[in-house]
């Protein structure tokens, strides 16, 4: 087993129910599912290739699963178009998740810094 580290996020109970049915229907952990997620995300957004991981699937155990779901459901897809099943609505829901700690106050949009700060920093 590869060496890790625990990563901690803090999201609503609704996220966590979503997030948590989701990972339901792929047989996934919730842990599985948020760092394949994550994954997903980053490759779709910055087409960057995991680092540091090695074994036939280095996606995450749980990323084989929603491939073979979204070619099911889709037939044959392109790489990107593959990306684009795999992430869904990841920009909405980064967009509705960032209106929501602005609106608790939990981050704030700094252009001076470049982008989105958290306020207790």
């Amino acid at each position: 087993m590869a060496d890790r580290r625990v990563v901690k996020t803090y999201v609503s109970p609704e996220q966590k129910e979503t997030w948590k049915a989701a990972a339901d229907d792929r047989d996934m952990s919730l842990s599985e599912f948020v760092a394949t997620m994550t994954q997903a995300g980053r490759r779709g957004f910055e087409g960057v290739e995991e680092q540091g991981s090695t074994g036939s699937n280095p996606g995450g155990d749980g990323l084989e699963s929603v491939v073979l779901d979204a070619l099911a459901e889709e037939g044959a897809l392109a790489f990107d178009e593959l990306v684009a099943a795999i992430t869904e609505d990841i920009e909405a829901r980064l967009d509705e998740t960032l209106q929501e700690l602005q609106d608790t106050g939990a981050v704030r949009y700094s252009g001076r810094k470049g982008g989105f700060v958290r306020t207790d920093e």
